[in-house]
């Protein structure tokens, strides 16, 4: 469904002075791999390894320095915009910020159909209603702005707007990082359930391998711009080959190191 051929990208950065120079940043580095029909392909890496500019270029929303990305076939880098149409269709992102996500001037309704009206999908009005109940939230949402819901419930706005142009591909780029503790899994466990509903491929970003664990199949190690591990998550998790990937397992909270240090004062109600 979607193949990453040797993926590079550099950018500039900005001048610190007026007369100083311009130096290059490598945000990825030949990064190749491919995520079949179905699959939950994870990829992991702290802040600035990379999965940002990737799911950019994923998602046609960046070109490569060099290297090429397909879709279903399909060359994606280095196409127009208005060539796009075939991804924007089939092809759907949940970003990290839900509420830099939504318009606080548009109603929930309109916010969901946007998709709909950019691709000219008739049954508007129906298939927000569908998409809306599908992740949990009442028909009365569709009237409401969103400054008049928690970060969890706009997260599950994000997600029935990414749903509502029915896709086969969903990325989600760190969507529940900017969340409270407390919904994390609720989101998490929604969206597992409609990748299964609506048998979707996902390629799920996080810079936790413990979320990534939880959710995919399949997990892909970003480190400094490189593709450093790849494998069944599973397989990554138990017997990591790389340092970085061992570093990132050691680094998973566990129940014995969440109670360190407790007492039984501390349990006293």
């Amino acid at each position: 469904m979607i193949v990453a051929e040797e993926l590079s990208r550099s950018y500039r950065r900005p001048r610190s002075t007026p007369f100083g120079p311009r130096t290059q940043v490598r945000a990825l580095h030949e990064v190749s791999f491919e995520v079949v029909a179905g699959q939950r392909f994870g990829v992991v890496g702290e802040s600035g390894s990379g999965k940002s500019t990737l799911v950019r270029l994923l998602a046609g929303l960046d070109s490569p320095s060099s290297g090429a990305v397909r879709f279903d076939g399909q060359l994606v880098s280095g196409r127009r915009q208005r060539d796009l149409d075939f991804l924007r269709s089939r092809l759907q992102v949940v970003f990290q910020d839900p509420m830099g996500s939504l318009d606080p001037r548009m109603r929930v309704a309109d916010i969901i159909a946007e998709p709909l009206v950019a691709q000219r999908i008739p049954g508007r009005a129906e298939r927000v209603a569908e998409v809306l109940a599908a992740v949990g939230l009442p028909a009365s949402a569709a009237d409401r702005y969103p400054h008049q819901f928690s970060g969890g419930q706009r997260q599950r706005i994000c997600l029935a707007r990414a749903l509502a142009p029915r896709p086969q591909v969903l990325i989600a780029d760190e969507p529940v990082s900017a969340l409270d503790v407390s919904v994390r899994a609720q989101v998490l466990n929604l969206l597992s359930d409609l990748v299964d509903r609506y048998s979707l491929t996902l390629v799920f970003v996080s810079h936790d391998l413990s979320v990534v664990r939880h959710v995919c199949d399949t997990v892909a190690v970003l480190k400094s711009g490189q593709l450093v591990e790849l494998g069944a998550v599973e397989q990554v998790y138990r017997r990591p080959r790389h340092p970085y990937t061992r570093q990132l397992v050691r680094a998973v909270p566990t129940l014995r190191g969440a109670l360190a240090g407790i007492t039984a004062a501390d349990l006293t109600p």
